[in-house]
Order: C-alpha cells, then structure tokens, then sequence
C-alpha cells in the first residue's frame, strides 16, 4: 500500500452508543458490527481513501485529497442510514476530517495533525461528520451542490489545545440538526490550554474513567515526570459531560501552606470569602447540591490538608475529587492509581521500524524530535538508538521530551551513547515550566527533599540494587532497623509512598524496583556519604549468598525456578561483580563467578560469563585464595568447553586437577578428573586418557555416593564411546546413566544423557528411538528454561526431520539453530556439526537452500522449537496409522 505523503486529510469515526448495541443485540452484534465495516469500507474505498488501522468500531483512514474525504465521508453515511439494520440495532456513525501534515513512520501518521483528527470526530454526534477549519479552507468552493458546510463556531476540544472553528458537512437526504457538539464549551470550567499534543495512556484514561465512577476521591501517584498532571487534564475532559456542574483544575504547585489549600480551591471556583466565615463552609455550600469534578495538581507537598478533600466529598455528595501527587493522601476512601511510564518496546527483540512507532515511548519521542527539529526523521538506522533512550529515561514523558529537544544537536545514536554515560545529557526543558519540571534532576530532588534523614538514607542505600531486589536481600544490605528510622520493608513501602520507588506485587514473592533515574541521582546520594563502600560490599555478600543457594537447585526438580530467580536478578549479580573487579576482590570474584557458570551456560549467557570469569581470574590477588580459584577454573572450563575452544578448557581443568591432586579432597579430585576428561572426547585427539580419568572418578563418586555425579560419569564414558564409534558399548553405559538420573530425578543430567542417546540411535539406524529421545529431553530443557539444550535439540529434531523426507522443513529448522548457536555462543553444536561434516542444507539445491536458510534465519527460538515438535510429532503420527 503506497501511502500519501505531505499535506493529507485524516479521518476517524466510530460508532456513537457502541455499548449499548452490545447489550441490546447480543449474538446479533458481530453481524451488525460485520456491516458496519462492510459499508464503510465501501465508501472509502471508492474515493480512494487508505485504510489504517481498524479497533473494535473505531476507524482511521487517510486521503491524499480532503475533497476525496468528504465525498467518501457523505457516501458512508449516506450508505449507513439506508441500510436496514435489525430492530434496536441502528448503527449511527461520528466522522471527523482533518487536513495536515504527519511524519510517516512506516505505515503510520505520527503528529500533532493526526491527534487533532481524533477530537474532531469525538466531537461529533451519531450520523454527524465535522469538518476542521484546514478542511473547510480546501474543499469549500468545489463541494457539489449535494454538500455543503456549515460554521458550528469556535470550540475548545478535549485534546485542551486552542479553541478551533468546527464545520458540520450537511449531506442531501440527511438529518442536518444535532445536539450540541461535546467539546469543552458544552460544561463551565477553567482547564487549561494546552500546547502540545498528548500521546498514548488510552489504557490509563480509560482505567481512570472507570475508577472515577466507583470511587470519589481518585489520586495519580508517579515520580516527578511521569506526567501525572497532563494525564489528570485528559481525564477531566474526557469525563466532562458526566459534570455538568462542572470541571475545574486547582494548581497547587506553588501553594507551601496547607492552610491555602481551601483559598485555592475557591479561587479556582471563583467563590469570594466572606467576612466572619469560614472559607470551607463557603465551598460546601457551593459544591452541596452540584456534580462537580475538581482536580487537585501537585499534592504532594500539602498532605496535612488532605482531610480537606474528605470533608468536601462528605459535604457534596455530587463531587468527585481527582488528585495528582508524587505521595499518596492516607484519607478514607481514597482509591490510588499509580501512573506508570509510557509503554516501552523490549530491546532485545525490536519490531519492524512501523510497530516500533506504536509504542507511547517512542511516539512520544519521535513527535517531540520533529517539533524542534522539523526535518526530523526516524529510519531503520535510528529506530534501535531511539527505542534505547526510551528505555533508558525509564519512559518518563518528561525526561523523553528533554531528550527529544536535543535531537538539534546530537543524532539519536549520539545522544544514546551520552545518556548511557550520565543523565545530565539530558539538559533542560522550556523556560516557562516551573523549575523543578525543566531538568529531570529537579523533579527528582523535589521528591527527595520532602523526605526524612532516615529516609533519604534507605534510599540511598537502596540505589546499590540493579532492576530491583527481593526482601531477603534488600533486608540485608539495606539495615540495620535503627539506621534507617525503623523497619526497612516499611520504610521502603513508605518511599513507595512517595513515589521514589515501586512496589511490584505480581510475583511470588514482594519486591521493591526504583527508575533508573531516579538510582542514578540516589547512587550520587550514596557516594557522597561515607558508607558507599560498606553498602557495596553488603550487596556482594547477599547475592553470593542467593547464588550459592541457586547452585543447589539447578540439576533438581526446581531448576527453572532458580534459574528464573538468578535471571531476574541478573543485572545485581553483575553489579555485585563489577564491584568485586573495581576493588580488586579477588576471592569473591572468583566465587561468585564460579558458582553462577551453569546459570551462564543454561541460559545462553556464555560470552559474557567466559569475560567475567576470565576478569576474576586475572585478578593480582587470584592465587592467594586456592579454593575460590578451584571453583573459577572449572567455571573458565565449562564455559570454554560449551563455546567448543577445547583447548583452552582443557588447560583450566588440567589446572584443577593439579591443585586438587594437592589437595586430597577426594570429591574435589573425583569431580577434577571428571571435567579434565572432556575435551579430549570431544575433541576427538584421543579416548585412552579421558577414559581413565572417568574410571578414575566413578569409583570415587561411588565411594561418597553422590548418584548424580555417578549417572554424569556414566554419560561421559557414553560420549568418549560415541566419539570411538563403538555405539552399542554407547548406548549401553548411556541407558544405564538414565537410569540413575531418572531415580534421583536429575533432569539437567537426564535431558543430556537422552540428547547423547538420540545421537547413537541416530547412527544406529534406530530414528523412531532418537525421534523420542530428542523430544523427550527437548520438553525437560524447555520446562526448565534452559536455553543451550533447546537449542541443541531443535538442531537434533532437523536431523530427525530430514530423514522423515522432509529436507526443507529440515534445513529451514538447522538454520534456526545455527543461529541461535551463533548469537548465544553455544558453539559446541557448531563443533559437533562439523565433526560430522553436516552443513544442514542436505537433499536441496543451492539456490532452494540459500532461499530457505535466509527464512530459518528470521525464525523466532520458540516458533522454531514448536514447527520443530509439530514436524517430529507429525511423522510419528504418520507412521503409527501405517502401521495400524
């Protein structure tokens, strides 16, 4: 679809009382609502008009001309209203025509023109089509003379930018008398003009129009530039006509005084204070008998008048109260909603450039980017750098639009590579917004200033987490109780309070996140006391404790759970080595690293735990801490061993074997010459040494009777006999490592043990054997999220595929492996495919197999796995009705 560009007409309608059809005609609605589209489509089909996006009942199309518009606008209605709908289930449609000019990201109109476009048509009534004054300008003298226009005068629309002139388009045959137009004017208030557009939240105008209804007093809750007050103007004008007594907006950002507040109120009403009386009573005889909405800006610094609001509602039994504040009020009644950040996209898997534009963030971004720099554009080569100063402003509306206003000097790629060095890039906003909301630091610093010494000090303290942290931990970096003014889970519910950080109740356990904005500014905070180090090092004890703890889980019955845990505190472990390496902590770097290596390796991470490790080891102070060396060398070795530099594992476990030889730490030494016997196998320089080394061990895993190390013994001499060729001996010594993992319901070491049984059936000739054994140990890696066997087994699966006949499921499925062997650095799979001299394009041509891998390229990991299962399973299928 080839979209006009330049000046455009946008137009969007829905259908008026849509609800009410639902409940009126039931099943019959989807046929109704089916029509509907139908005749739409239709008319604006015929005049060119370009369909965008559809929502339920709600359309948006663009028109390369604005007479094109109103003529497909008059041929829609005109095709409604002679429609013969079922009884009760007339369908009356609101249109708006706008004309202006957009940024065109892909296939999508971002700008102010297009967020214009909207208003105008929520402003019209069922069967009614207005017509902006840009419109009017261009089709006014050549409408035919079944058209004509008609001024509605000037109006404020709920988007609360300036008053605009409103035309009606009156169609021949049509009603041309309508009710008055829902703008601003339609209800007495004082809400202010504002001058810039406001993008997304529709979930959080609509969650609030509900709550608004149920509850009396509604407060907005968010850190400083969340954008709490622009949200609360839009929900006033989006609830106005359920006010008719009217909506008005108190500012209260420069009131210090809680005693002013009452002043406020009735200055905003325009209630005069009368001698001898107080001003309270004043406004409960105003307010008594009237629906009256206020909106109470910027509370958060006159909590002591919040009872002021409950008197008022006790008093008015028509008023609803809406407050925006960074802290809750603590009054009865009270219904809180805290303002999230705009939506983000996840950086780690980026849609296409016009998907990208859908998310609030970056709209917002790309909008404010191209009202200070009109030439502006967003491309494929921006797209990843604006989605990551998004994420890197955490989503908040202001410190986005600070950003946005320095795409004047630095191109987003720039700018990102400035913000990821400190916030201060940010610079400053409009000179006529109060000074805590021109630098983001500002906003932050007053939040921080209306907080208690002891708070401040958890707060600080605090910054030392990364993406959040658990009670356990945060208990134990963030105390004692007597330093931070009492109980450090209450403390932080009341920073919650205020917005400084977030509660996040939806897991299994309770956990406390702050911005990363508002870390930066505590972390300066922290360095700035004399604790900084103390704190550090807290942190670094509690998560080498959580993650000594995960090490005894990752083989059981409960890996995934530990593995889901160390993931989400992934970015504290690294913080907590990052610490380790900048003070030269030696023997925690190497301990923390040594036990978080099968996490690294589960979970795809193998280039950067083979970095963090190789960083411990070299450490000055690494040889004077022999134990913690041990467990980091086995780390280097594992890690080494899955990116198939054999080499290099096998001089780190050589090593281990020579100090634990020393030693005489029996399990250590059994488990030394486990790990030194495996390169070499697979390696395939030689069998007798490696072989030795396990027969070695295996007594001694025996002797301690440690079962899970006996059935990993076991699989290691299978795979030294597949690498010999000599199968049966392999599958053999494999079944019988099954069967002690299966006892001791050891899924790690069975999902292997299974993956290297499938092979020798493979070669064995025994593909209905391999075929159950891949996707066995596939469900075991993917019920434990563990990463590098999925993607072993989906390579496995296309082998199995191929020999089904199926040669471009196959190859389309080995390149999927091949890649996520590539970007997870899994390259042992590569090593292995080589070994066997497999390219993965087997039974196809070259120009059939080029097409196909480039498709198998684009394959998301868990599409993959899932055509992978549907083709295996399918076979078998197949081959049980044949056999039938």
């Amino acid at each position: 679809m080839s979209l006009p560009t330049g000046t455009v007409t946008f137009f969007f309608s829905d259908i008026e009382g849509s609800t009410r059809l639902i409940q009126q005609l039931g099943e019959r609605y989807p046929d109704v609502l089916l029509a509907h589209h139908t005749l739409l489509r239709n008319a604006v089909a015929a005049h060119s008009g370009n369909e965008l996006r559809t929502e339920g009942d709600s359309f948006f199309i663009v028109f390369g001309s604005a007479l094109d518009a109103c003529s497909g606008a008059a041929e829609a209605q005109k095709a409604l209203a002679q429609h013969a709908w079922p009884d009760g289930g007339q369908v009356r449609v609101r249109i708006g025509l706008h004309t202006g000019e957009a940024t065109l990201v892909g296939n999508e109109y971002l700008g102010l023109d297009v967020h214009r476009a909207a208003r105008v048509a929520s402003a019209a009534h069922g069967g009614q089509v207005l017509v902006s004054e840009t419109t009017r300008a261009l089709v006014d003298h050549v409408l035919p003379p079944t058209l004509t226009l008609k001024d509605l005068g000037l109006h404020r629309l709920k988007d609360l930018a300036r008053a605009e002139r409103l035309f009606q388009l009156s169609i021949d045959g049509l009603p041309g008398e309508f009710p008055a137009l829902r703008t601003l004017e339609a209800t007495p208030n004082n809400l202010p003009t504002q001058l810039t557009s406001f993008i997304g939240r529709d979930d959080q105008v609509r969650e609030a129009r509900q709550l608004l209804t149920r509850s009396r007093l509604l407060t907005l809750t968010g850190p400083g530039g969340t954008g709490k007050t622009r949200l609360s103007l839009q929900i006033a004008a989006d609830v106005m006509d359920q006010f008719p007594d009217g909506v008005y907006f108190v500012p209260l950002a420069a009131v210090q005084d809680p005693e002013l507040v009452p002043s406020s109120i009735a200055q905003a009403l325009a209630i005069s204070s009368t001698a001898g009386r107080r001003l309270i009573d004043s406004l409960l005889d105003h307010l008594r008998d009237k629906r009256t909405l206020l909106v109470l800006d910027n509370f958060e610094q006159l909590l002591p008048a919040a009872p002021i609001t409950t008197m008022l509602l006790e008093g008015s039994p028509g008023l609803r109260v809406l407050v925006s504040s960074r802290a809750v009020l603590r009054v009865y009644g009270e219904q809180e909603f805290p303002v999230p950040p705009l939506a983000l996209p996840d950086l780690k898997a980026l849609p296409s450039l016009s998907a990208l534009s859908q998310f609030e963030a970056v709209r917002l971004f790309i909008e404010r980017a191209v009202a200070v720099k009109p030439d502006f554009r967003a491309t494929n080569e921006n797209a990843p750098a604006i989605a990551g100063i998004c994420e890197r402003v955490d989503g908040l509306p202001l410190a986005i639009e600070l950003a946005a206003a320095r795409v004047k000097l630095f191109s987003p790629q720039a700018l990102l590579t400035r913000l990821e060095k400190s916030l201060s890039a940010l610079g400053s906003g409009a000179r006529d917004l109060p000074g805590r909301q021109q630098t983001l630091r500002g906003a932050i610093q007053w939040s921080y200033d209306m907080i208690d010494a002891p708070g401040r000090r958890l707060l600080a303290r605090f910054s030392v987490f990364a993406r959040g942290g658990s009670l356990e931990q945060v208990e134990a970096v963030c105390g004692p109780a007597e330093d931070v003014g009492g109980d450090v889970i209450d403390g932080l519910d009341q920073l919650a309070d205020q917005s400084l950080v977030r509660r996040i109740p939806d897991l299994s356990e309770p956990r406390f996140l702050m911005l990363q904005t508002i870390r930066e500014f505590a972390a300066e905070q922290l360095e700035q006391s004399d604790e900084a180090a103390a704190i550090k090092d807290r942190h670094v004890a509690a998560f080498i404790a959580l993650a000594k703890q995960a090490q005894a889980h990752v083989f059981g019955s409960q890996r995934k759970e530990w593995l889901d845990r160390l993931e989400m505190e992934h970015d504290n472990l690294r913080a907590a080595l990052d610490w380790t390496f900048a003070t030269g902590d030696a023997k925690n770097a190497m301990q923390l690293s040594g036990v978080l290596w099968r996490f690294w390796q589960m979970r795809g991470h193998f280039d950067e735990g083979r970095a963090r490790v190789a960083h411990a080891l070299a450490l000055p102070k690494s040889r004077d801490y022999p134990a913690e060396r041990l467990q980091a060398l086995e780390a280097a070795g594992g890690l080494a061993y899955w990116q198939a530099d054999m080499e290099s594992a096998q001089r780190f476990y050589d090593e281990c074997l020579e100090l634990t030889r020393e030693t005489g730490d029996k399990r250590a030494l059994a488990n030394a010459l486990y790990n030194a016997a495996f390169p070499n196998v697979v390696n395939m320089r030689e069998s007798e040494r490696p072989r030795a080394l396990l027969l070695e061990a295996l007594p001694l895993f025996r002797e301690l009777g440690d079962q899970s190390s006996v059935g990993r013994t076991l699989w290691g001499l299978g795979n030294g006999y597949y690498f010999d060729r000599d199968y049966p001996t392999a599958k053999t010594t494999l079944e019988e490592s099954h069967a002690v993992f299966r006892t001791i319901d050891d899924r790690f070491g069975l999902g292997w043990a299974l993956h290297t049984h499938g092979l020798v059936s493979l070669k064995m000739g025994d593909t209905e054997t391999a075929r159950k054994d891949f996707l066995e140990a596939l469900q075991l890696f993917r019920d434990d999220g563990d990463v590098s066997g999925m993607v072993l087994q989906l390579d496995n699966l296309s082998q199995i595929i191929r020999a089904d006949g199926d040669p471009v499921k196959a190859t389309r499925l080995a390149s999927a492996a091949k890649l996520y062997q590539r970007s997870k650095g899994i390259n042992i799979g590569r090593l292995l495919s080589e070994q066997e001299g497999r390219t993965g394009r087997e039974g196809l041509s070259e120009d059939d197999a080029e097409r196909v891998w480039a498709e198998g390229q684009t394959l998301p990991l868990d599409q993959a796995l899932e055509e992978a299962v549907a083709a295996a399973r399918g076979a078998t299928t197949s081959e049980d009705r044949r056999n039938d």
